[in-house]
């Protein structure tokens, strides 16, 4: 059991032969991962706004586009699958944190 996690961490953290192409899993994890962080970021953005939630949503749906190009094209330039996943999860987590609290919160 250790011995196959060991496997699958070496197997995520070892970097590309060819720097040249991306491959189709960062291009999943880019493409997913930065939709997904930039639908949390937007939702966060529309509770931290103090304007009421019709008036404050023109602004996230204007940087949502800005914001899912960014987070791909950053999550696509990294280097190992590894750190396509932590580009993912790490604001995933911070961004769902940051929502759980205002809607506990509240």
């Amino acid at each position: 059991m250790n011995s196959k996690f060991k496997t699958i961490y070496k197997n995520l953290s070892t970097p590309e032969n060819s720097g040249k192409k991306i491959g189709l899993f960062r291009t999943l994890c880019s493409i997913f991962g930065g939709l997904l962080v930039s639908y949390l970021f937007m939702t966060l953005l529309s509770f931290l706004t103090p304007v009421p939630l019709g008036e404050s949503l023109v602004i996230p749906i204007y940087l949502y586009t800005l914001l899912w190009a960014v987070l791909s094209f950053w999550i696509a330039l990294s280097h190992t699958k590894l750190i396509a996943l932590k580009r993912v999860f790490i604001p995933s987590l911070i961004c769902a944190i940051g929502i759980l609290f205002f809607i506990l919160g509240s």
